[in-house]
């Protein structure tokens, strides 16, 4: 029976990579108007309005348009994967990538949390902070492709410390940055 699923399958997974990349997509991009809608704070007046105001539109926009259908796709085609092809929720490596999953639309739905936050006002994280914290989306692409790609053939151990060796890359190069725009009186 999953051999006359089988192009339907394909149809499905083609949906779910186009509408990961263009979820992934907007929460990089997100992340990257939070910072610079929380350095806007550092401006002078008329240009820290004009310029919150804006980026209060344009994380909207993004949000709603783009990154949140992205992800609503995204789990709607991969459960119409799990649901032509059960057989993967007998493997290791599908738990895996579904414990990730869970991870990012935990990361979306907080991101989504940050959007309010800022459209009010609130600025609870430095732009730092907010830089450090668009890298875990980065992390869990990582981690995602890795174990689609590797499946049962990844060792969880290297892979996990992999992981944390990205991670702490990735915290340097933006402690690096930081210092590099501290310098240069930024």
């Amino acid at each position: 029976m999953i051999e006359t699923l089988l192009p339907y399958y394909h149809y499905f997974l083609a949906v779910h990579i186009v509408f990961v990349i263009s979820w992934m997509a907007g929460l990089f991009y997100i992340l990257s108007l939070f910072i610079y809608h929380t350095e806007a704070n550092d401006k002078p007046e008329p240009e820290k309005s004009i310029l919150q105001k804006q980026f209060v539109k344009m994380e909207a926009t993004l949000w709603k348009i783009i990154a949140t259908p992205a992800m609503i796709i995204s789990v709607l085609a991969g459960a119409s994967m799990l649901t032509l092809n059960p057989g993967l929720l007998q493997t290791d490596w599908m738990w895996v990538k579904l414990s990730f999953v869970v991870g990012l639309l935990i990361y979306h739905f907080i991101c989504q949390n940050i959007v309010k936050q800022l459209k009010n006002n609130r600025y609870k994280l430095t732009s730092f902070q907010l830089r450090l914290w668009r890298e875990l989306a980065t992390i869990f692409m990582i981690a995602i492709v890795f174990v689609v790609i590797l499946k049962n053939a990844i060792n969880w151990i290297y892979g996990l410390i992999g992981i944390m060796g990205v991670a702490m890359a990735i915290m340097i190069a933006v402690k690096l940055y930081k210092n590099y725009r501290k310098k240069r009186g930024e």
